[in-house]
Formats: C-alpha cells, structure tokens, sequence
C-alpha cells in the first residue's frame, strides 16, 4: 500500500511538472541567460505599476517593451557583476529602498510591500532592479567621468547672455530620445511617434520609444532653467505654449523631442556662480548619459540574442 502512494505522488509530481513546462517556455536567449514568457507577463505587471500610463498601450506593444526592458537589464547586471564586489551592500540596499519609499510615496516597507501585493509584484524584484540601475549609473560614472570634457569659459560666456535677458523661463520637460535605423526616416519616425502621443499619451510612448534613461518616468525630467540648456533648445521651446512639443533636434546619439508639462517666468534675481555651477552640472550629467547610452549599444552589439 505505501508503494502504491508513493507511485501515485510521483505521479501527480510529474503530471505537475508536465502542466508547468507547458505553460512556462523560452522567448530569447541573451548570452547564457534565458527570457520566459512568464518574465515577460511578471516584466508587463512591474512596467504598470511604476508606469500606469502603460495600461493604454496593446498587449503586443507592452509585451516589446517588457521584452527590451528585459534584455537591457541582463546586458547591463551582467557587466555590473564583473565590476562591482559590493553588489548587496547593505547600505546601498537601504538608499534604494528609501528611493522606493519617496518614488511610492510610503512610510516604510511594510506599505511598500502591501501595495505591491495587489498587483502580484515582488517586492525583493523590484529592489534587485533599482539597486541595479544605481549601480549601473556609478559604473557609468566611474568609466567615463574623466572623458566628460567641460569648457568652464565657453559655458560661462553662454552664462552672461541669458542672464541679462529681459525674461528668463524655467521649464518642466519631458524627452523623447529616438534613434532611427539605416532603412529609417527621421521625419516619419517623427510622424509615427506624434500618432503615439496622440493616442496614448507623451509618457507611454516615452518608454515605448525612447532610448534615454528617462524612459523608466515616461521620459519626464522635470524642471530645468532655460539657462542650463543650450540656445538651440531655448530658441525651439520660446515658440512653444504648455503642451507643446519640439520638431526632432539632432543630438550626439539621436533625435531628441520636448514636450512642455509647464512653465513659469524666474522673478528671482540669479546668483551668477551658483547658476554655472548647476549649468556644469546639468553638461556632465548630459554628456554621461550619452556615454551610458552609447556604452550600452556597444555591449547589446557584442551579446549574442536568440529567439526561439
């Protein structure tokens, strides 16, 4: 009688096991890596719940997305454990939970973590993913930042012009920052990303399109003084009113787009060395995230990407 039990247990374990494997099976092969459809299902619940706004787009849409997300993360975790030895430092696990907390806008873990039960997300994951995003921005920085070139005068020159305007704007922006293929027309691209706002919104198709950073807040990138940032950029947003949006400006790795969220006239008088110093600021944070960029494209180009 025992025998026949155990039989029947094996049985139903294998049964079990059978139902699983056809239901869980490999989308893409990234290095030695593997992609499930159910990553991609758990990619989409976790893309929703910090970027609401997702829920418009269709599933075969939300599901490329998931899909991009997904390889980046390995491209990019597997160069940051060849180069970090602290990659579960309790410290830096505590400034990413605290992020978390300000991001939610939660007291503590315990809420954190309650909320994220009604959507079915791991709160363990979600750690593991922004833990890994700083990491990547430190590796980043440690790479590049002595290739990061600043000419102090050139910017303080630029400095003194727009601050003797009559009126000066600070402005709440978000980005897109698109790349166009060989067989690829900037002006349709344009086109095509135009029908995507209109239709769904500037923040989901921020993260279906665009290649920048920002792309993880639906591209927003918040209130920015129009003198940190180049003529070129306040000369298309001076014609603009709130809600406007930039024809495509040509940038070091792409076509950059700006929408205007809001705008507000700056009354206080502007202390001249404070405002280069975050002028600095706001240039080696640009031109790191263009290395970040292109450092990525680099190693996506040398990492082998099956489908099955």
């Amino acid at each position: 009688m025992p025998k026949i039990k155990i039989l029947f247990v094996l049985f139903l374990l294998t049964f079990a096991s059978y139902k699983l494997d056809a239901k869980i099976y490999i989308k893409y092969k990234i290095g030695d890596q593997i992609i499930t459809n159910f990553d991609i299902e758990n990619e989409i619940n976790n893309l929703i719940f910090f970027r609401p706004s997702l829920e418009r787009l269709s599933k075969d849409e939300l599901n490329k997305i998931a899909k991009n997300n997904l390889i980046r993360e390995i491209i990019k975790n597997t160069e940051i454990r060849k180069a970090f030895t602290n990659i579960n430092s309790i410290d830096l696990e505590k400034k990413v939970k605290q992020r978390l907390f300000a991001y939610k806008k939660v007291k503590n873990e315990d809420e954190l973590i309650q909320i994220l039960k009604k959507d079915n997300i791991n709160y363990k994951e979600v750690v593991e993913k922004v833990k890994y995003e700083t990491l990547w921005n430190e590796l980043i920085f440690q790479k590049f930042n002595k290739s990061v070139k600043i000419d102090k005068d050139y910017l303080s020159k630029q400095l003194k012009v727009k601050i003797y305007k009559n009126r000066k704007f600070e402005y709440n922006l978000s980005e897109i920052l698109f790349e166009v293929d060989n067989n690829e027309n900037v002006i349709k691209k344009n086109e095509e990303i135009l029908k995507s706002i209109k239709k769904y919104g500037f923040k989901a198709s921020a993260s279906k399109y665009s290649i920048s950073n920002s792309a993880s807040v639906g591209g927003n990138i918040g209130w920015v003084k129009e003198t940190v940032l180049s003529n070129k950029i306040v000369n298309k947003l001076d014609k603009l009113n709130i809600d406007g949006i930039t024809k495509p400006i040509k940038y070091p790795n792409g076509f950059l787009i700006l929408m205007i969220n809001d705008k507000k006239e700056i009354k206080k008088e502007i202390n001249f060395d404070e405002e280069l110093n975050e002028f600095i600021k706001f240039e080696k944070n640009k031109q790191l995230n263009q290395f970040s960029q292109l450092y990525y494209k680099r190693l996506k180009q040398n990492t082998i990407i099956n489908a099955n």
